[in-house]
């Protein structure tokens, strides 16, 4: 192990095909691809993990060739390396994509090859990523049901009561229905609220559709309705508007799906004064930096919920980092039924009784489902 060495990295995009949509939710395409990532060595194992950004675009950041010193394609970048360097390999692709990265989707394609690095690491060693991450064994993880937010108050709390049903103790609903008009935005929450009681938790995600006014009032309204957190209501970069919106409200404020690195966390904390951040390990840097995140949410006295919306490799990576920490409350379970969201791996994380748990395998603790992959692979 101490010698072993990169010898390629392959980069796989799956898409659904457009001729099979998503029956269960027509309000909005959730996603329909993803770019999955093989990293191979000169002793047989190979690490996978996934990117979640434009999947032709991270592609091209993984596969091109050198340019200049600080423009150089990811694979070129680590042939040859041990695996098992994931800190100083994460160092060296940051900087030597520079130019072209620092955020966005550079840092998008270093966090799928990151996660594969720590597959590897744990599939050499025969242990699960948490254990080398610092966890002795493992935890059920509270979930809550990630979901669409229909546009009519009877289908939205329908839609809740759904996957209470099914055995979550908790629900978001998000983006869909949303929209800039406060009376029915209430409506909406005022409806779930109502015919789940008030023992479910609730989450909204209003996907960075209000401006500061709009944002005021709607977590002024949801703090009527008691919810958990109200994640993105406001763009991204408006910091200085989440700064106005946490101080005025005693409402939980979450954001940060969008967000890479340990830099761009640090700025949602101090000027942005976010309550709740949620790092997704195949956007913002991986396992990796997902850690270091997670280390400065509670610094600073914040709670950190990574985000999870894609196939059962990224809930894999989120599952594992989770079991290592102590005080993450909830894990993000995306309930939409699609062939991409269900068909990438062979294992599939499961509800028990409202919470879930970690895979027990080595490494990530999944396989990839290599019939559907070739079936779906562009």
């Amino acid at each position: 192990m101490a010698g072993m060495k990169i010898i390629d990295v392959e980069t796989i995009l799956v898409r659904q095909p457009t001729a099979c949509p998503m029956k269960e939710y027509p309000i909005s395409d959730g996603f329909r691809d993803c770019l999955i990532v093989k990293v191979h060595t000169d002793e047989g194992i190979t690490g996978i993990g996934e990117v979640q950004t434009s999947p032709t675009v991270a592609r091209a950041v993984i596969e091109a060739p050198f340019s200049l010193i600080a423009s150089v394609g990811l694979k070129e970048l680590i042939l040859g390396e041990n695996p098992f360097d994931t800190e100083a390999l994460w160092q060296k692709m940051y900087s030597k994509t520079s130019i072209f990265g620092r955020r966005g989707v550079a840092i998008h394609a270093i966090s799928g090859i990151d996660i594969a690095l720590w597959d590897i690491k744990g599939k050499a060693l025969g242990q699960p990523i948490y254990r080398l991450l610092g966890s002795s064994s493992p935890k059920p993880v509270k979930a809550y049901a990630s979901t669409l937010m229909p546009d009519d108050p009877h289908k939205a709390a329908c839609e809740a009561l759904r996957w209470v049903k099914d055995g979550f103790q908790a629900v978001k609903l998000g983006w869909g229905g949303f929209t800039d008009n406060i009376r029915k935005n209430a409506a909406l929450i005022k409806e779930v609220r109502k015919v789940l009681g008030p023992d479910i938790t609730i989450m909204a995600d209003a996907g960075m559709g209000w401006g500061l006014p709009t944002a005021l009032e709607m977590a002024r309204r949801c703090e009527e309705y008691e919810l958990y957190f109200l994640e993105e209501p406001l763009p991204s970069d408006d910091l200085e508007g989440y700064a106005v919106l946490c101080d005025a409200v005693d409402l939980r404020i979450a954001t940060g799906e969008k967000e890479t690195t340990k830099w761009g966390f640090r700025d949602l904390i101090v000027r942005g004064r976010l309550d709740i951040l949620q790092p997704d390990a195949a956007r913002c840097g991986g396992i990796t930096e997902t850690i270091k995140i997670a280390t400065l949410c509670s610094a600073f006295n914040r709670v950190c919920i990574p985000h999870n919306w894609s196939t059962d490799i990224l809930a894999s990576a989120t599952l594992n980092i989770i079991t290592a920490l102590s005080d993450v409350p909830y894990f993000e379970f995306n309930v939409l039924d699609t062939p991409i969201r269900n068909g990438v791996t062979r294992q599939t994380i499961k509800l028990d009784n409202g919470f879930v748990r970690v895979p027990e395998g080595p490494g990530l603790g999944i396989e990839l489902n290599e019939e559907f992959i070739a079936q779906y692979a562009v």
